[in-house]
């Protein structure tokens, strides 16, 4: 028998974290995030998200026993231009058909309830939080901002009527040096359009260009799928929470003659195996790991990445690149992992095959009509 109860106050909202923590403490894999940083992204005060977003979450008891969570979204913004989707996410689940049944029954009925005519997900508030069930590369770690879950997910998730919806793809590059074709359609590029690619050695200079660089973002992913535009809020709250973990020298900007954000690469330092060791927590000795991976980093992550729509199709992005790649060289990085990319982004994922590359991580949104 599963009961399922709603999340109704600090305590459960706790324990709604810690879960996955107990289910995932045996796997090697599984990277548990900051505990802070979660009860920012699900509390209604903190996370401007909720100007455009309902949400509830629930948690599944057998016999008394945390079983199960999930929670259930419904983004007015992101429904406006794709239809009434209501989405799942922080789905976590025992090896238990039953559990993870009850979990998205419930989110169905109440996006049913709501108007709602599909579900979908793993999904955030928005496409800064983490999305995309892992369905291959069960066998490494991935990085802060990517879903871990057990390989038995996609099989519940088939068994209860969910399909494929979109793909993301996650590569893992190898980094001896700029590849020549990069590196001279980033000269000619430049020339050719009076570009310049801008690095950075100070936090607060890169600050400066946060805003028009995430006013960049939602047009370069305006198309993608099931993108919702960030307000200015979102991205106040986004440059507040992670630009503290960011070295400059890893970000590249690209300006046009007037000065305005035409394209951006932004990677870090990769967290995974500080975040392990802080387990949730950055005190008393969580931040010291941190501190450390961000200052001397083993490998890079590569977060965001676009090109303004008024630039795509004519190898602006090999500006960033080569700027970025060369940044990692010099700090003697050898091994970058890329953001989640949509399959279906032809272009952005044709990029890697200038480089040693190899398939590291494929995560799917499910949908089901209800």
């Amino acid at each position: 028998m599963v009961e399922i109860k709603e999340v109704k106050n600090r305590k459960d909202l706790k324990n709604f974290i810690r879960f996955a923590n107990e289910l995932y403490k045996n796997c090697p894999q599984y990277v548990p995030p900051l505990e802070f940083d979660e009860l920012n992204t699900l509390s209604k005060e903190k996370n401007p998200a909720f100007e455009h977003c309902e949400a509830k979450y629930w948690l599944a008891y057998q016999e008394g026993k945390i079983v199960g969570r999930i929670v259930g979204i419904i983004n007015r913004a992101a429904n406006k231009k794709w239809g009434e989707k209501v989405r799942f996410g922080w789905l976590d689940f025992i090896e238990d058909i039953a559990v993870a049944k009850a979990l998205l029954q419930t989110v169905e009925e109440w996006g049913k309830a709501n108007g709602m005519q599909i579900i979908q997900g793993p999904l955030g508030f928005n496409d800064m939080d983490r999305e995309g069930m892992l369905v291959e590369g069960f066998e490494n770690e991935p990085t802060i901002a990517s879903i871990y879950n057990y390989p038995y997910y996609i099989h519940y998730m088939e068994e209860l009527g969910y399909i494929k919806a979109e793909d993301w793809l996650q590569y893992k590059i190898y980094l001896k040096a700029i590849p020549e074709k990069i590196k001279r359609v980033s000269k000619m590029i430049a020339e050719k359009y009076n570009l310049r690619a801008m690095t950075f050695s100070k936090k607060s200079e890169l600050k400066k260009y946060a805003r028009p660089l995430f006013h960049t973002l939602n047009a370069a992913f305006s198309n993608l799928y099931g993108y919702p535009e960030l307000t200015d809020k979102e991205i106040d709250s986004i440059v507040s929470s992670y630009f503290t973990f960011i070295d400059p020298k890893y970000v590249c900007i690209v300006l046009d003659e007037k000065n305005d954000v035409v394209a951006f690469g932004i990677s870090m330092g990769s967290l995974s195996a500080a975040y392990k060791k802080a387990n949730g927590k950055l005190f008393p000795f969580g931040f010291i790991h941190i501190l450390k991976a961000i200052n001397h980093p083993k490998k890079i992550d590569l977060y965001l990445n676009g090109v303004h729509p008024d630039w795509q199709k004519r190898g602006i992005h090999a500006l960033y690149y080569t700027a970025m790649t060369q940044a990692y060289i010099d700090n003697h990085i050898p091994i970058a992992i890329t953001n989640p990319q949509l399959e279906s982004n032809i272009n952005a994922v044709h990029i890697w095959s200038n480089y040693e590359n190899e398939l590291y991580c494929r995560r799917r949104c499910y949908e089901k009509n209800i």
